[in-house]
C-alpha cells in the first residue's frame, strides 16, 4: 500500500509541477463549456435544410409551407447552383415560392427530400416537381470523402507530434542537436516519413471502402492522389507548428484537440454549411481540412481536373509553407 501511495504522490506531483500542462487542464474544460455553450446556444439545430429562390419573404405569409417546423430556409440565388446543392445532398428541397403553382426540385436519392416533398405535397397538392438534370449522387458517395479526410487529419495531427514532443522530453532532440542535423532537416523528415504512412493507409482504406461501396469516381485518380498528399502535408505542418517547443504530452494533447474538433464540425464532413453565417464560412475556410474535402469532392464526384482545383490545392500548399517556416523557426531541440 506505501508503494501504491507513493506512486499516486509521485505522479501527482509530476502533473502539478508541469505548469504548462496543468495550467491547460484548468483552462480547457471552461473553454469546451463555452464553445459548446456558443456553438449549442439558441434553438435546436434544423432537420432539414431548403434553398428558396427569389426574393420573397421566406415566412408562411408567402407560402404556409415556409412554416414548416425544425426546417431550415434559406435564400439561393442560382438555380444551377442551387441544384448541384441539391444532387450532392447539400440541401433536402429546393423551392420557387414566386413560381403559380409552386415549383420544387427534389433529389429521389435522397431520404429527407422525399419526406419533404410528400410534406409540401399534402400542404399544396398542385405544387410541380421540377426535373433535376444530371445524375443524382448516393449519399455515401458524398460521405465517404468525409469520413477519409476525418481519418487523415486525424493521423495527420496526432501520428508526429505526440512522437516529438516525446523525443523532446526523453532528450533524443537534445542528443540529435550535437549532430550536423538542422531543424528544417529533421521537420522535413518527420513530415516525409508520416506522409508515406497516412497516405498509404489512406489509399488502401479507399481501395477497402470501393470494394464494398463502389464509390462514384468522375475524376483522375492521379489528381485525387494530389488532394490527399497535400492535405496531408499541410495538416502534418500544423502538428509540427504545435509540437516546435512543447515539452508536455498533455498540454501538446489539448492543443492539439483545439486544432481537430473546429475541423469536425466546420469543414463539411457530415453536413455543408450552406445557409449558414458568412462569418462561420469564413472560419472554415482557414481550415485545410475545408480545402482537402472541396477538392477531393470536386475530383470523385464531378471529374474536375487540376485547374478547377486548383484554388484549394495552391491553399493547401500555402498553409504548408506557412506552418513549416513557422515551425522550423520556433523549433526547439531541448525543453530547457
Amino acid at each position: 500500500m506505501k508503494r501504491l501511495l507513493a506512486m499516486i504522490r509521485a505522479r501527482l506531483l509530476e502533473v502539478v509541477r508541469d505548469r504548462s500542462a496543468l495550467a491547460w487542464n484548468l483552462l480547457f474544460a471552461p473553454l469546451l463549456v463555452v464553445g459548446m455553450a456558443v456553438v449549442f446556444s439558441g434553438s435546436p439545430p434544423p432537420l432539414f435544410k431548403v434553398g428558396v429562390l427569389g426574393e420573397s419573404p421566406l415566412t408562411a405569409q408567402t407560402h404556409p409551407f415556409l412554416a414548416t417546423e425544425a426546417t431550415q430556409f434559406y435564400r439561393e440565388p442560382d438555380l444551377e447552383k442551387a441544384v448541384v446543392k441539391l444532387q450532392r445532398h447539400r440541401i433536402d428541397l429546393l423551392l420557387d415560392p414566386s413560381a403559380r403553382p409552386l415549383r420544387y426540385w427534389v433529389n429521389t436519392e435522397s431520404a429527407k427530400g422525399r419526406l419533404l416533398q410528400s410534406m409540401l405535397k399534402g400542404g399544396d397538392p398542385d405544387a410541380r416537381a421540377q426535373p433535376v438534370t444530371g445524375t443524382s449522387i448516393r449519399y455515401s458517395d458524398w460521405l465517404v470523402p468525409g469520413l477519409l479526410g476525418l481519418n487523415i487529419m486525424f493521423s495527420s495531427l496526432f501520428a508526429i507530434g505526440h512522437v516529438i514532443v516525446r523525443y523532446r522530453k526523453s532528450g533524443y532532440l537534445k542528443r540529435l542537436n550535437g549532430t550536423p542535423l538542422r531543424a528544417v532537416e529533421f521537420i522535413s523528415a518527420q513530415l516525409i516519413a508520416c506522409l508515406l504512412l497516412i497516405v498509404g493507409i489512406a489509399a488502401g482504406m479507399y481501395a477497402a471502402t470501393d470494394l464494398f461501396l463502389h464509390l462514384r469516381m468522375e475524376g483522375s485518380y492521379f489528381n485525387l492522389l494530389l488532394v490527399a498528399v497535400l492535405g496531408s502535408m499541410s495538416m502534418i505542418a500544423m502538428s509540427l507548428l504545435i509540437s516546435a517547443r512543447i515539452a508536455s504530452e498533455e498540454l501538446s494533447g489539448g492543443l492539439l484537440n483545439l486544432l481537430s474538433w473546429p475541423m469536425v464540425v466546420l469543414s463539411g464532413v457530415f453536413f455543408s454549411l450552406d445557409g449558414a453565417p458568412a462569418v462561420v464560412q469564413a472560419a472554415a475556410q482557414a481550415l485545410p481540412l475545408t480545402h482537402m474535402l472541396e477538392a477531393a469532392r470536386a475530383v470523385m464526384i464531378d471529374g474536375a481536373g487540376l485547374a478547377d482545383i486548383a484554388r484549394p490545392l495552391l491553399a493547401l500548399a500555402a498553409m504548408t509553407a506557412l506552418f513549416l517556416a513557422i515551425g522550423a523557426g520556433f523549433f526547439r531541440w531541448s525543453q530547457d
